[in-house]
């Protein structure tokens, strides 16, 4: 796990240098860069496999790479007549690059890949970015000048002192009302992600950086079959997951919130250990006092388990106190996960690697709109029409080329599920969310869910499997569960959402004490103010979060409590 930088254009050693500060939280084990004439790469690492081998920039023939993630198949892949210069994973995408070509041809080999990664490739006069199948590991790109520039976290591009963050306001407002950025666009204007399972290449062109092509080596589909009854297959296929996902030369744990998912993580992680003959993960769990009910159910999992429980309450100062920290390192708006912070720094004083139980609910059916597809269908259409939001304006890929209205995409649980696959709610909120507040504290969080076999078995998997007659989500789930040794109350325990499950008081105190702000944030921005009014929490954030990326230009990450930042913006 790492953080990957980079330019194509007029490389500037001194822009690089400043890439990797700007991420040394991402990769605090060492950093290196690479520049000639036309391009310059930068990274950051975290050191999981080959621990004291493996820098980066890694070099072979022609070429050199600069990669972020994990690639679980690597020693499948390694190739007799390549000649490796490190034990470690990454290396062999450069293994695998074979020669000048169009995307197409690249996405034949990156297809053979079964991780989550983001890479860049330099090799004879072509940038290859790539991304993994399901959006896992970050990547993003913009233009600035003469230059592309391209990186894991979008603070990063501040390094070019010619980039200035502004907020792309028709994202913005399509994010609030679908409450997750649509497609590859970011918060930021002119700033856009490399989209999961694609490989884009770039060229110079008359002296300037042109994606030349583009190609997707892997869609997710949503395919359901027929009729199903294989609980074992279906489990086996999630064991698969997570043994891969516990390769490491460092520590790992797991997050036990005490809901299915992340408790059926314990419990496959404790048999695939004991098979492999690895030390059985530790668990963690936060949550803001000992009669909250995921504390309890996290209790008793581990007890039946028999797993080594760390367990954390949630302080009321320190919880406030992190609200800035949340802001700069997720750039989003969101505040329910502010437990997050506080649960990845305990987990980072122990522990390299954790697990947990993200994407089950995406591919499961398991959030509660799944249950009324019209209600949300229509709150959603409320908040465009309150937003005045046309988004076939929106920068990018213009998806919204017939009708884009969220009636057309709710018809059935199928026709939802795809779209939520193809246009970004698990890569733009609970993937990126993950992912950002876990690298701030220098922790890899893999996700077993989205193993190639699991995520290929689930999407095949009949809707009454996912959500039935009688509204008991994750039906095939629940039922592979059984086949494990965790209680039956845990296994039939109904889903609740993580941030307010775990700290709903604290939540509450926070917002009560930043209220006053809501009304003044709301009037700075006229095309959102009754969306913000109506929606005090992400007001906050997004106050937050101009106070963090905005303000200034973004020349300086802004220090100070919650309320005197949000004083600074409105003032």
């Amino acid at each position: 796990m790492c953080g990957i930088g980079g330019m194509l254009g007029q490389p500037d050693r001194t822009v690089l240098s400043r890439m990797n500060r700007l991420m040394d939280h991402r990769g605090p084990d060492g950093n290196g860069i690479f520049s000639d004439d036309s391009c310059g790469l930068a990274h950051t690492r975290l050191a999981i496999l080959d621990i004291s081998g493996s820098p980066q920039p890694l070099y072979g023939p022609g070429k050199v790479a600069v990669v972020n993630g994990e690639i679980y198949n690597h020693l499948e892949l390694r190739n007799n007549m390549y000649q490796y210069t490190t034990n470690g994973d990454s290396e062999v995408v450069l293994s695998l690059h074979n020669g000048k070509g169009d995307a197409n041809h690249h996405a034949k080999w990156v297809s053979k890949l079964d991780g989550m990664f983001a890479f860049a490739i330099w090799a004879e006069g072509q940038l290859i970015l790539a991304r993994d199948a399901m959006g896992i590991k970050p990547l993003m790109r913009t233009i600035v000048g003469d230059n592309l520039l391209f990186s894991s976290e979008a603070k990063v591009l501040r390094a070019h002192e010619d980039y200035i963050p502004a907020i792309d306001d028709i994202a913005m407002r399509a994010r609030i009302a679908w409450e997750y950025p649509l497609d590859g666009t970011t918060l930021f204007a002119g700033v856009h992600q490399v989209r999961p399972g694609t490989v884009e290449v770039w060229e110079l062109v008359d002296g300037k950086p042109v994606m030349t092509s583009l190609s997707r080596f892997e869609k997710q589909v949503v395919e359901p079959t027929q009729s199903w009854n294989d609980p074992e297959g279906l489990l086996e296929t999630f064991v698969e997951s997570v043994k891969d996902r516990l390769m490491a030369d460092v520590p790992v744990g797991i997050v036990l919130s005490g809901g299915l998912d992340s408790s059926l993580v314990c419990a496959v992680a404790r048999e695939a250990a004991e098979r492999a003959g690895q030390p059985v993960p530790a668990c963690w769990t936060v949550a803001e006092s000992e009669d909250n009910p995921d504390w309890k159910a996290a209790e008793l999992v581990a007890s039946c388990l028999d797993l080594e429980h760390h367990q954390h309450i949630l302080q009321e100062d320190s919880f406030n106190s992190r609200l800035p920290d949340l802001a700069w390192h997720g750039e989003d708006l969101d505040l329910t996960v502010l437990f997050f912070q506080p649960l990845f720094a305990k987990m980072s004083e122990s522990v390299t690697v954790g697990l947990c139980g993200q994407g089950a609910d995406e591919l499961h059916a398991g959030y509660p709109r799944y249950r009324d597809l019209n209600a949300h269908a229509s709150e959603i259409q409320s908040r465009l029409d309150e937003l005045n939001c046309n988004l076939s304006s929106l920068e990018g890929e213009q998806w919204w080329s017939e009708n884009h209205s969220p009636d057309n995409h709710c018809k059935s649980l199928n026709d939802f599920l795809q779209f939520e696959l193809d246009h970004g709610q698990l890569s733009n909120f609970q993937l990126r969310l993950v992912d950002r507040h876990s690298m701030a504290h220098g922790l890899e969080v893999r996700v077993p869910f989205l193993g190639f076999r699991h995520r290929d078995a689930s999407n095949k998997l009949p809707m009454d499997w996912r959500l039935p007659a009688n509204l008991e989500e994750k039906a095939a789930l629940r039922k592979a569960a059984d086949l494990t040794d965790l209680p039956s109350e845990i296994v039939r325990r109904p889903k609740l959402p993580a941030g307010r499950a775990t700290s709903p008081k604290l939540i509450d105190e926070v917002l009560a004490e930043l209220q006053p702000r809501v009304q003044e944030i709301a009037a700075r921005h006229p095309n959102m103010e009754k969306a913000l009014l109506r929606q005090p929490d992400i007001a906050v954030g997004l106050g937050l979060f101009e106070a963090m990326h905005i303000l200034d230009g973004g020349r300086t990450r802004k220090s100070g409590d919650a309320a005197s930042l949000l004083d600074e913006v409105i003032g």
